[in-house]
């Protein structure tokens, strides 16, 4: 579809055509907060819906994709982590996890939990998960946290899946192009919950969207997806304007019903409280953005003992689960970007209707500033 001036439409680019979308809006996989509903609501819609698998067993993943399936016949993308457990994991003691849990116990015991005992931790095998995603057909396959073997890469290659890898620095979006992916997403520290870096420290790879994604469609030929702080059209008129050819909005469809977000991790999204995040690794052991609340404040304060992750991850949910069902938001881990009290739709569908009209109008209007500039210019 091309505008009155012949130049082509904002939905009309490699990434949309090689994936067959109707609009280069991805949905972000938000980890264990995703559903089958949302995910399949957005690709139904002409998005590209995701599914955050990465704390899941084979088996479970094969049912999610296949409920996937059984409500849209559109594509969408199943989410990995590369890097499944952090140095130390297997050799973090008794004797640590008790140090960790000491500040959480008077919480869990406050909400009504039972105290937690010491498990040696059992690892997810993430090729095994892979090796699900090749079984069962999927239209895309996206990741964080580093980059799967080539060997890994060439079975999804051979399957014609799409490949979408994640950068949070130049140099990892120029590693993803070199081990071949299709599309890279360039993820702003803006963002909210995990960024996948991989090639430095968290920490020393948080370069906001606005700065990332240009040098990122500089350096790489593939297409660019931008990622963080996308909440509205304006920000996805943006994206465009510094060269990416999609977008990945993740908190902006957290706060639908059609999320895994519990009622009041939505409210929270909704209500204000989140015009205020903090990067922590308290919640799960690597660097995240939520919601400052109670619990993260407490768990960013100096000498908190964090356990590698997923143990952190783990020792928390026996906090947050009898918390939920306490109606303590403050004593939940509350994911969120940066942008999201830039929307207040709470349905999937009536989101995006917002989303691309709003785009279309605002992509008019700067076509129209654009070429008046340029007759002045002439003019002059």
């Amino acid at each position: 579809m091309a505008n009155r001036d012949g130049s082509k439409s904002w939905t009309e680019n490699r990434l949309t055509s090689r994936l067959g979308m109707q609009y280069p809006i991805v949905q972000g996989p938000l980890g264990g907060l995703s559903s089958q509903r949302l995910t399949a609501s957005v690709s139904n819609y002409g998005g590209l819906g995701s599914f955050g698998a990465h704390g899941l067993k084979p088996e479970a993943i094969r049912n999610v994709i296949r409920e996937i399936k059984a409500l849209t016949p559109k594509p969408f993308a199943m989410n990995l982590w590369v890097s499944m457990e952090d140095e130390g994991v297997f050799t973090s003691t008794e004797e640590a996890f008790h140090r960790s849990l000491a500040p959480l116990a008077k919480h869990i015991e406050s909400v009504g939990g039972g105290k937690p005992s010491y498990r040696p931790y059992e690892p997810i095998s993430f090729e095994d998960q892979v090796q699900v995603l090749l079984d069962e057909g999927i239209a895309a396959f996206s990741f964080i946290y580093g980059i799967p073997s080539k060997q890994i890469l060439d079975e999804f290659r051979r399957k014609e899946v799409v490949l979408i890898g994640t950068a949070t620095t130049v140099d990892e979006a120029i590693a993803l192009e070199q081990a071949g992916v299709d599309a890279i997403a360039a993820s702003g520290f803006e963002a909210g919950g995990h960024r996948g870096s991989f090639l430095q420290s968290s920490e020393d790879s948080l370069t906001g969207t606005m700065a990332l994604v240009p040098q990122v469609v500089d350096a790489v030929r593939v297409p660019v997806v931008a990622a963080g702080g996308i909440g509205d059209a304006r920000g996805i008129v943006a994206a465009f304007a510094l060269g990416a050819e999609g977008v990945q909005m993740g908190s902006t469809f957290l706060a639908c019903e059609e999320s895994g977000a519990n009622p009041l991790h939505r409210q929270a999204l909704l209500s204000g409280q989140a015009r205020h995040t903090a990067l922590t690794r308290g919640f799960t052991g690597r660097l995240a953005r939520g919601i400052k609340n109670r619990l993260l404040d407490e768990l960013n304060q100096k000498n908190m003992e964090i356990l590698p992750y997923p143990l952190q991850r783990a020792l928390v949910r026996h906090l947050s689960i009898p918390a939920e069902k306490a109606g303590r938001s403050e004593l939940l881990p509350l994911w969120a970007g940066q942008s999201v009290n830039l929307s207040q739709c709470t349905d999937v569908h009536a989101l995006l209707d917002t989303l691309v009209t709003e785009v279309s109008e605002i992509g008019g209007a700067v076509q129209r500033w654009s070429a008046h500039r340029q007759l002045e210019n002439a003019q002059e």
